[in-house]
């Protein structure tokens, strides 16, 4: 008896001392990984500092650094710049005009249909890109929407509507239907409950929907190569490309040019990071 009571006590220590252990261990590799994913960042703003432009011949610290590199970015891609921020603005517009009343409309209206439709949303978000990309070439060639920010933003749009109306959907499944029938029986119509009630509680869900849609089409290279055939229109990711064949001696500017790109999307994600959150796992639980 006296033996059980002293090994219990022994068991005890070696359980949380390997406990401990595991944790350790569990926080160096993740310390580890997360040093080798954030690598590449630093580099890339380090190489931007470097005053000799050469990536192979810069220092791992930049301990004299230089702004001339974003000096050159601004001056020749700033226009690429305004031009990615007016496509993906105008993109989450019509993402969002189309997918919140979609998803609405599933999520709350019971009609047969409703999973056929579903499906081929699904589809829709699993077809490549430049299939898309090939057949809005020949489309807008003959409409003229090439070279056109409405061109982007309506190819853009096609990638970021299938995933924000299952964003949305997901979450405003778990609207009460209550709600929304107190609010026709006060008077209002399938409009006013829609805008009055649905869209402040799916605050969370249309925050990250566009937040997505933003991103979609600040990072889209595809639709911008293929439906641009002049320099009058051109997104910061086609610059960044074009920008390699004339700054390969010059790495500061093109670098700086990526850490300006990549700007926008960090602050978004750091600002709405609690909304993305709450809006991707609010439907999950009813």
């Amino acid at each position: 008896m006296a033996t059980t009571q002293l090994t219990a006590p022994v068991n005890h220590a070696a359980a949380q001392r390997m406990k401990n252990i595991r944790t350790r261990s569990s926080t160096v590799l993740g310390i580890i990984f997360l040093i080798i994913m954030l690598f590449p960042i630093y580099w890339m703003i380090n190489a931007s500092l470097q005053p000799s432009g050469n990536t192979l011949s810069a220092s791992f610290l930049p301990l004299n650094p230089s702004f001339a590199g974003y000096e050159k970015a601004i001056a020749d891609q700033g226009k690429n710049l305004v031009t990615s921020l007016v496509i993906s603005l105008g993109t989450v517009v019509v993402t969002l005009a189309i997918a919140a009343p979609a998803a609405y409309a599933l999520a709350q209206f019971k009609f047969r249909w409703i999973s056929w439709a579903l499906l081929a949303i699904l589809i829709a978000q699993m077809i490549p890109g430049v299939v898309i990309a090939n057949a809005l070439y020949a489309a807008y060639n003959d409409l003229g929407l090439l070279n056109t920010y409405t061109g982007l933003i309506l190819a853009d749009a096609t990638s970021a509507i299938p995933f924000a109306i299952l964003i949305m959907r997901a979450f405003m499944m778990s609207i009460p239907p209550s709600i929304i029938e107190a609010a026709r029986v006060d008077g209002a119509g399938q409009v006013r409950a829609f805008v009055s009630i649905a869209l402040p509680i799916a605050k969370n869900a249309i925050i990250t929907a566009a937040l997505f849609a933003f991103l979609f089409s600040w990072s889209d290279f595809l639709f911008a190569l293929t439906l641009t055939t002049t320099d009058e229109i051109r997104p910061v990711t086609l610059g960044i490309y074009q920008y390699l064949g004339t700054q390969v001696s010059n790495w500061s500017a093109v670098m700086a040019t990526a850490v300006l790109s990549s700007l926008p999307a960090i602050v978004l994600l750091v600002i709405a990071q609690k909304y993305i959150a709450a809006g991707a796992t609010g439907g999950a639980v009813k």
